[in-house]
């Protein structure tokens, strides 16, 4: 623990009572996190079997896990828990399944697997955006433990009423195909707790000492969980920053931290804020700052890092100067000082501000990667195929029967999958072996399930030659047989059907080519599906600008970051000017600016276009909150270079980039 300093000693060291750190951004939580699993293992002797650290993203359960085995040797780390919470809510269901009246092989359904749902719920023709507000209003709920009825006593306006009567529907639909969603995965086991105590007790010996990471991001549910985890015991330690809090429209709470010291008075709280990661001029503007909007504790960030270069605020005539202003200066900037592409990072706080950048880095022939949009693989029209793909490798997987069997609609909906999921219920199997058994015509409606079935030999014909014929072919053979292309044409404007047939087809293209390389068949190709998903994210990763949502890039860090579209009505963004609201966006500019390491650079426009008309802009009032250290200039009366000059000095640069790398 030498490399600790001496608030992080501390932390790891406390064990008498509950532990709350607050980690200021870039002070070393993880090295906090890891160390203190090894000090329990090593110096207090708790097996690692019986630690629990939960944290939000796989990639940090990951990275921790690493860093613990490291420290701890692979064999000593053995039996250690680092997950999310709802990878660990996943295990826990499994193990009690019996206890939530669910069948060992209950389905987890992702969120486009509950959105169509929630369309079958409310109708073919209700609008994709009110569907999305009724998902959006019930997982809160569901994130505040609310079940149905309480959600029905708490609705408030028209949209919350017919929400709470579309819940009762949903849960009881989700009961019938034995099938959790991505809140149930902590809701159901925090339920199953406070109702069944021999179950808790024995989860309680097992996960002896809890950290919880990120704990500002906790929401209701998941607090409820860790409290009843660490039970009279209370052997925990929390790690956040009030300063982060950032995702309330998801539910996380920030009264969580708050609530520690009502419930567990001997609480004991330790402060990081020693700075590992940017100069002082950075860490003094986001102090002043975060100093606008009151606080939970005190924490003042500093450094020994340096004063460090001046802040640049540029003023820009409109988004289009905006972007090729960015574009040039990180082209001169890279030029002049050798640095990496992924030094580099241009945030934002909305996706279609993304647009414009894309288009001038890709002009400049500069290697860029996308955080906060979609991926590939997530897309509606690549989940529809590889449902069917999910099914072919394993028929007994319920959330790919679901989705298949009804995209494209085959006249099979809600009422009879609903009536096949209570027989599967009580048949403790799935819902394709339920379809194919006898007694489901003692529960399906006759027409109905002849349709099913009709289903269920289709993919059984497809399996036997999945397993034998080149990927590729059957793989088209498929699409064809169930009339994918028309369906998208049918159901779509040309243009975005066109889009998504191409993305189809670029799909069985990718797929055919793995098979033929690899020598696999489609089947086998799918038993990895998974694995594929997980490539198309580290095929991301290299030597690239990294363009992303201030909310995406939470956690990461870079040399030289560009805040863009730094302006009202876009940070704080229009619809988020309430106090509370207010205070959210200021921690949201605050994250932005901690992400800096050595350079950080904002900008705003005078005016933007919206639709077809132009509106005038003002800058951010978070610029003036960062306090007077800033540089500011506009480059129209910066620089004396005409535009065909300037175009002339951007092709020097990008010939120089080319040769010299």
């Amino acid at each position: 623990m030498r490399e600790l300093n001496p608030q992080q000693r501390e932390a790891v060291r406390h064990l008498d009572t509950p532990l709350l750190v607050l980690a200021g951004a870039g002070s070393g939580k993880t090295g906090v996190i890891t160390h203190k699993i090894a000090y329990l293992v090593q110096e207090c002797e708790i097996a690692a079997q019986h630690i629990a650290a939960i944290t939000f993203t796989n990639k940090a359960a990951r990275e921790m896990h690493e860093r613990v085995e490291k420290l701890l040797g692979s064999n000593a780390a053995k039996g250690l828990t680092v997950s999310t919470f709802h990878s660990l809510g996943a295990r826990l269901l499994r193990q009690e399944a019996k206890h939530c009246g669910l069948k060992p092989g209950f389905s987890i359904l992702d969120a486009a697997d509950t959105t169509a749902l929630f369309q079958d719920l409310l109708g073919a023709t209700a609008d994709k955006g009110h569907v999305r507000a009724v998902q959006t209003r019930i997982s809160l709920w569901k994130n505040a433990l609310l079940d149905p009825e309480a959600a029905a006593k708490a609705a408030v306006d028209e949209l919350e009423h017919g929400a709470a009567k579309c819940y009762a529907e949903y849960q009881r639909t989700l009961q019938a195909y034995q099938a959790v969603d991505f809140d149930d995965l902590i809701r159901v086991p925090v339920l199953l707790f406070e109702q069944n105590q021999e179950v808790l007790s024995r989860w309680q010996n097992r996960l002896r000492h809890l950290l919880v990471d990120e704990y500002q991001d906790t929401n209701t549910c998941q607090y409820r969980m860790m409290k009843l985890l660490a039970g009279p015991r209370a052997s925990f330690t929390a790690v956040g920053d009030d300063d982060q809090s950032i995702y309330a429209w998801r539910g996380a709470d920030i009264e969580n931290i708050r609530a520690l010291q009502h419930d567990y008075p001997t609480l004991k709280i330790i402060k990081l804020e020693q700075n590992y990661r940017s100069t002082t001029r950075i860490l003094h503007a986001a102090n002043s700052l975060i100093a606008h909007n009151p606080k939970v504790f005190e924490k003042r960030l500093w450094s020994d890092k340096g004063h460090g270069e001046a802040i640049n605020v540029t003023t820009c005539r409109d988004g289009d100067q905006e972007a090729e202003w960015v574009a040039t200066r990180l082209l001169t900037h890279k030029f002049e000082h050798r640095s990496k592409w992924s030094d580099y990072a241009i945030l934002y706080r909305g996706n279609h501000q993304a647009r414009a950048f894309e288009q001038q880095l890709r002009n400049n022939k500069v290697p860029y990667q996308l955080s906060g949009g979609q991926s590939f693989f997530e897309r509606t029209e690549i989940k529809d195929v590889i449902s069917y793909l999910r099914l072919l490798a394993n028929s007994d997987e319920d959330p790919a029967f679901i989705r298949a069997i009804t995209t494209p609609r085959r006249g099979i909906g809600g009422a009879t999958l609903e009536a096949l999921g209570t027989y599967a219920g009580q048949r403790h199997i799935s819902l394709f072996a339920a379809a194919c058994e006898a007694g489901a015509e003692q529960h399906v409606n006759a027409k109905a399930l002849a349709s099913v079935r009709e289903f269920c030999d289709f993919i059984n014909r497809m399996e036997w030659r999945a397993v034998k014929e080149p990927a590729a072919v059957v793989l088209n053979d498929l699409l064809r047989a169930i009339g994918y292309e028309t369906y998208l044409f049918e159901s779509l404007e040309p243009r975005e059907a066109e889009s998504k047939w191409a993305n189809v087809n670029d799909f069985v293209g990718w797929l055919g080519r793995k098979g033929e390389d690899e020598s696999k068949t489609l089947v086998e190709l799918t038993q990895t599906i998974a694995l594929i998903t997980m490539l198309d994210k580290q095929d991301q990763e290299g030597d690239a600008v990294q363009l992303a949502t201030l909310h995406a890039a939470k956690g990461l860090e870079f040399q030289h970051v560009f805040l863009v579209g730094i302006e009202e009505g876009l940070l704080p963004h229009r619809e988020s000017l309430d106090p509370a609201k207010l205070e959210e966006e200021r921690r949201l500019m605050y994250v932005g600016i901690t992400r800096a390491r050595a350079s950080l650079t904002l900008t705003h426009c005078e005016k933007r276009k919206q639709g077809k008309e132009w509106r005038d802009c003002e800058p951010s009032r978070f610029i003036g909150e960062m306090g007077t250290e800033l540089k500011l200039s506009n480059p129209r009366t910066t620089t004396s270079v005409g535009k065909e000059e300037g175009k002339a000095k951007l092709a020097r640069f990008r010939e120089m980039l080319a040769t010299k790398g």
